[in-house]
């Protein structure tokens, strides 16, 4: 789906308004540092550029949840709800306060990511497992990728573990393999594998051998050595990166060589075989260390430290991340051109890192002061001029303007009657004061209410408003009956067929 704003834009203001506005599948990456529920407030210090830039992270289910929210997440995303019920039974009231201000959100941004899209979601051990189940609820559990630790300080105090480290959940395709977002080697490391130089460099001697026994050519014996005595084969390298090498550095046309035993001659004649006390020795292949070597990043990063109190990318941000750090998530689920977003934009990492690596990107925030960091920041380290375009008003949307993306629509499209809508709470006093505590699916009569469930009398449509004309309520097992399958006269056509009423 096409964009509905420009290359380098910054929303200013609650990002849901600017996400919901935003056209469906639009985006290719949100990476984004959100609040972390620490239950405090942060400060950028008085004599750095983003004095004045404050938020408080701290959470009330009566003051930070809006009725609304708690009205399209019960409707529309009941594993979600759980999800967030079970972060306010287990933790507290303001633990599901956070998790309900940013379920609307997670919904959100699941619908303007395109398909093949990914999201990496900051946080921390305060929140992080409760968040995680919330992104299982809205991405689905089989999008999770993985759970990176990046370890931002070090130990200190007089505290026994004391926490030093932040997770990022990560939901989405899984990582291309790419040569820029390898970690450099450690000099310790070199220097213990690559011992042995000759006259191309420094080299390490690793193997030629497959784990088993064969039958064929690779199991014969090569220059007096036979593997099957070890009970190995010969293997020598024919896909990968350092065949890749050998073809284009040192023997033109060696992957296209048959045979295993040719292609063991060409990497000896060629001088790529160490054989150590020749001939008595077991054969190894040289691999050389090459500029741009390295390891591809696990789920745990210990190499980018927190931005110094001196370094040039500070900008006094009480929460500022590294470049480095965000850097490496757009290197790795995003190409050149492709879009970025940060609803939680901040002092601009994600956009800055976006700008510095030629993607496209869109950021969002409510302080007042974002403009104008973003734009002192781009032209400090990108060299940017006068590109940002400031928005304080939502897009118009130009795609079919639905809430839910294809994963979370639960109930078929209906047009929804002209007219006022009601709170969950008007429409069950309502329905109460009209039916009684009888349930509408098998007229069965309660005791308590409680034990009725609101529901739709005809399936809603996606985003539809809720209208008193087409609301009931359900005892639990009717409304789990009907669900997605029944229309409320076909609920009760089932009931009768079944001899619950008459």
């Amino acid at each position: 789906m096409t964009a509905n704003w420009r290359n380098r834009t910054l929303f200013h203001g609650d990002n849901l308004g600017f996400l919901r506005a935003m056209n469906s599948e639009s985006v290719d990456l949100i990476a984004t540092d959100p609040p972390f529920n620490k239950g405090r407030d942060f400060h950028a210090t008085p004599d750095s550029l983003a004095a004045g830039a404050r938020f408080q992270d701290r959470w009330s289910w009566e003051r930070d949840v809006h009725e609304e929210w708690t009205d399209q997440i019960t409707d529309d995303h009941p594993r979600l709800m759980e999800a967030i019920e079970s972060a306010r039974y287990a933790h507290s009231d303001g633990m599901g306060a956070f998790m309900c201000f940013m379920a609307v959100r997670l919904i959100e941004m699941h619908r303007v990511l395109k398909p093949t899209g990914s999201i990496y979601l900051h946080c921390d051990p305060t929140a992080s497992h409760y968040l995680k189940a919330c992104m299982d609820a809205v991405f689905g559990w089989r999008r999770f990728q993985t759970e990176i630790t990046w370890k931002r300080t070090y130990a200190h105090g007089d505290r026994v573990f004391s926490s030093v480290s932040d997770t990022i959940l990560f939901y989405g395709e899984p990582c291309e393999i790419k040569d820029e977002i390898r970690v450099p080697l450690n000099p310790e490391y070199i220097e213990k594998h690559f011992r042995h130089t000759d006259e191309r460099g420094r080299y390490q001697p690793i193997t030629l051998n497959g784990p088993k026994v064969s039958a064929g050519e690779s199991g014969q014996p090569w220059k007096g050595v036979d593997p099957s005595l070890a009970g190995r084969c010969w293997s020598p390298p024919r896909h990968g990166r350092y065949a890749q090498w050998i073809e284009e550095e040192v023997i033109a046309g060696y992957r296209s060589v048959e045979g295993v035993h040719a292609r063991l001659d060409a990497l000896y004649e060629a001088g790529l075989i160490h054989w150590p006390n020749e001939p008595s020795g077991t054969p190894r292949l040289k691999r050389y260390l090459r500029p741009g070597d390295g390891q591809l990043p696990s789920n745990v990063w210990t190499d980018i430290n927190p931005v110094a109190h001196q370094a040039n990318e500070r900008r006094g941000y009480p929460t500022q991340k590294p470049l480095a750090l965000y850097e490496r998530m757009i290197r790795a689920s995003s190409n050149e051109g492709d879009v970025v977003c940060d609803p939680f934009a901040g002092c601009a990492t994600t956009l800055v890192a976006a700008e510095r690596l030629g993607r496209q990107w869109v950021g969002m925030d409510i302080w007042e002061r974002a403009h104008e960091v973003v734009v002192d920041r781009l032209k400090a380290e990108t060299g940017l001029l006068g590109e940002v375009h400031y928005e304080t008003e939502p897009p118009e949307r130009t795609d079919d303007g639905e809430i839910a993306a294809p994963f979370l629509r639960v109930k078929q499209r209906v047009k929804e009657p002209e007219g006022p809508t009601w709170t969950r709470a008007q429409m069950c006093a309502h329905l109460l004061e009209q039916h009684g505590p009888r349930c509408q699916g098998c007229d069965r009569t309660f005791d308590d209410p409680r034990y009725l469930e609101l529901d739709h009398n005809t399936p809603r449509s996606d985003g539809g408003l809720n209208h008193i004309s087409n609301r009931v309520r359900l005892c639990g097992p009717c409304n789990r009956l009907k669900s997605n399958t029944y229309t409320l006269s076909g609920l009760r056509a089932e009931n009768k067929k079944r001899g619950y009423m008459r």
